[in-house]
């Protein structure tokens, strides 16, 4: 597997449907800081005029740090109308301006459940010679589905608008009010966004005696204004927009982008510790009665655990089950994307979610005497921050108890809490990494353990190189025109491994050769697969192994009456890295142990006359060593890389220029043959 980070993404498929919304709601906000200016005189006759304050965002001008962007967000403010259960009224006024062809995809939506109400929903074009004005009907607006993973029920919906006369210069103004669901009590506001902002805001209308707490991502604290007692307004400008386009190696686009958390429930407690464990102990009560065993569950969890199995062999019978025998399936109705089905109805539907398969599991493991608890996370690394608590994930876990004299090395993603006691941390939606390891994409972040009283945020384990990688052994023949032939067996263990379980789930014979054949091409052009096979064991802490047979013309070349070979027959673990000063850190995506051993034997007449000489590099973060040898008529190649860390920090990107370009040159790397004296 090529090991070089990727690059960053505004975002990728959820695992999971547990948290707050976080696509960017359409609602309307109070006008406070602009002056207000002539309506214009030209709309529908039957319509309404552009507001006020949308006029006068479109005197806004383009500033110069916009000018090369697709779109410009002129003025974009929030009202939070909080009433005295706690429940809020979200308003937004938004004016966009189109600079490019391609900005006309930035439109106004609300995103909306059977537990919101759409209060009102207002739309204008202004065109760019400020000449007319249009303001959408009822035909230009548009209702969705959820669509964010491809087998799912949801009431989930997305109201949008399709701004009439939406030209290049044109500026869309937006207006909207939504009742928002009374168990959302907290308000993430996206500050920084694709497109640059040159003017924000965000109110706090609290009732009398109701306190809230506020926290940032990514950005300096902004002091809000008391507008009247009670009644808070933060207001930032010119906020440029997080492209990370053509950017290698980039964190997630959501952990880099700024944003402010603001709480009124629960969580609106002083001290972020005290946030967290507010936010955890509302989680638990939530989820309270979920995991209650049924008769059904108990009986089979006895059957599971029937004889004297130690600590290790009751997880991995209880987590198997519910990672084989639970299908994965979202089904997500108002509170439902929050809130788990009952444990008795999913072991008997045989299907649930993210929250839901964590349910079956708590109701299992307690049956056999092992406490277990909700961790909410995020499946991407660095959305949740320790200094910013919120319920902004995606995703739930699980946080299995071990026992005080339970030492098990082969459970190896444990984090310690603050109360000393040690919590394995085991995803049961991903069902083919083994209980012990860790989705590779959840190592490094954050987590709320939720356990009542002792609830906490919890950095997730980064594991060790030795729980993730591949081994990989070849035996090759050359031949004196140029061809190579050989077999070679690969072991893809931890979540690697997983990676290629789910692959041959999802995949025929047909189209893994297709796949193979593709993918060793980039290494071997013209290369034939003439046999591989697959031995994937039951057992999921075993490696998966592939062994396959190849032949590829041309793979040496002659240069008069040399032959030039390249040892590295097989597998890049690289690509180029720009040289461009680096703002963000490097995410090196996995740790884990890549070793490849390959035997080239060289033709009748032939004899190693120049080898290039050894890499070895050693950094903090991970380190590189290969060699090539000669004996008798083998070439030997044989290299180690192994990665230590998940993400190091811009600062280092020297030394990891410096990494990488060792690696490609030691993969370019080739040996001379000659005809052997005789």
């Amino acid at each position: 597997m090529a090991l070089i980070p990727r690059a960053g993404t505004n975002r990728g498929m959820q695992m999971g449907n547990w948290g707050s919304k976080q696509a960017v709601r359409w609602g309307v906000a109070a006008l406070a800081a602009m002056a207000c200016a002539t309506a214009w005189a030209s709309w529908f006759s039957k319509g309404q005029p552009v507001p006020d304050w949308g006029v006068a965002a479109a005197k806004t001008a383009t500033p110069d740090y916009a000018r090369d962007s697709s779109a410009v967000i002129l003025y974009d403010e929030y009202m939070e109308t909080i009433d005295a259960s706690g429940r809020a009224t979200e308003r937004e006024r938004k004016a966009i301006r189109i600079l490019k062809p391609q900005g006309r995809g930035n439109t106004c939506e609300v995103i909306y459940d059977v537990d919101e109400k759409i209060n009102n929903f207002r739309a204008w074009t202004i065109t760019a010679d400020e000449k007319m004005t249009f303001q959408a009907q009822d035909t230009d607006f548009v209702d969705e589905g959820d669509t964010d993973v491809p087998t799912m029920l949801s009431t989930r919906k997305t109201r949008k608008v399709h701004a009439p006369a939406a030209d290049v210069g044109a500026t869309i103004i937006c207006e909207s009010e939504e009742l928002m669901a009374p168990y959302d009590q907290e308000k993430i506001w996206q500050v920084q966004n694709g497109v640059p902002v040159v003017f924000e805001a965000l109110e706090l209308d609290l009732p009398a005696g109701r306190t809230h707490a506020e926290a940032w991502h990514r950005h300096d604290a902004v002091k809000p204004a008391e507008v009247v007692p009670n009644h808070w307004r933060w207001e930032i400008k010119d906020t440029h927009a997080l492209n990370l386009r053509d950017i290698p190696s980039t964190p997630e686009w959501a952990a880099l982008a700024a944003r402010m958390t603001v709480q009124w429930g629960d969580g609106a407690v002083a001290e972020k510790d005290q946030e967290w464990r507010a936010l955890g102990e509302w989680v638990t009560k939530l989820e309270a009665d979920r995991p209650t065993p049924s008769p059904e569950i108990t009986a089979k969890v006895n059957e599971l655990i029937a004889g004297p199995p130690d600590f290790y062999t009751r997880l991995v019978r209880i987590t198997e089950s519910v990672q084989k025998d639970i299908r994965y399936f979202i089904v997500m109705r108002g509170i439902g994307g929050m809130q788990a089905n009952h444990a008795s109805d999913i072991f008997r539907n045989r299907y649930g979610d993210c929250k839901d398969k964590t349910t079956l599991l708590i109701s299992m493991l307690q049956v056999a005497g092992i406490h277990a608890y909700y961790v909410p996370v995020d499946h991407r690394r660095g959305v949740v921050d320790p200094d910013d608590p919120s319920l902004i994930g995606d995703h739930m876990i699980t946080a299995i108890e071990i026992p005080a004299d339970v030492q098990d090395a082969r459970l190896q993603a444990v984090v310690k809490g603050k109360d000393g006691k040690r919590y394995l941390i085991f995803d049961p939606t991903d069902e083919r990494t083994p209980v012990g390891n860790l989705p590779s994409n959840e190592q490094g972040g954050y987590g709320l353990l939720a356990a009542g009283g002792s609830s906490q945020v919890i950095a997730l384990p980064v594991l060790g190189p030795e729980a993730n990688g591949t081994e990989r052994k070849g035996a090759f023949t050359l031949a004196a025109d140029g061809t190579l032939s050989g077999t070679l067996v690969a072991y893809h263990s931890g979540p690697e491994g997983a990676d290629y379980r789910l692959m041959l789930k999802y995949t025929d014979d047909k189209e893994r050769r297709e796949f193979w054949e593709k993918r060793i091409a980039r290494d071997l052009p013209g290369v034939a697969l003439t046999s591989f096979e697959f031995v994937q064991t039951p057992a999921l802490d075993k490696p998966l192994e592939f062994h396959y047979k190849l032949t590829a013309s041309q793979y040496a070349h002659n240069a008069g009456p040399l032959l030039l070979v390249r040892p590295r027959v097989l597998g890049s673990l690289t690509q180029p890295f720009d040289d461009k000063p680096r703002t963000f850190a490097i995410d090196l995506d996995a740790t884990g142990r890549w070793h490849d051993s390959y035997d080239i034997t060289l033709p009748d007449g032939y004899e190693v006359d120049e080898t290039p000489d050894p890499v070895s590099v050693d950094t903090d973060f991970a380190s590189y060593h290969s060699t090539i040898t000669a004996k008798g008529n083998q070439l030997h190649y044989e290299r180690e890389y192994v990665v230590k860390q998940v993400e190091i920090p811009a600062d280092q990107a020297a030394e990891f220029r410096k990494l990488e370009g060792a690696i490609l040159m030691d993969e370019k790397g080739t040996a001379v043959l000659k005809k052997a004296v005789k």
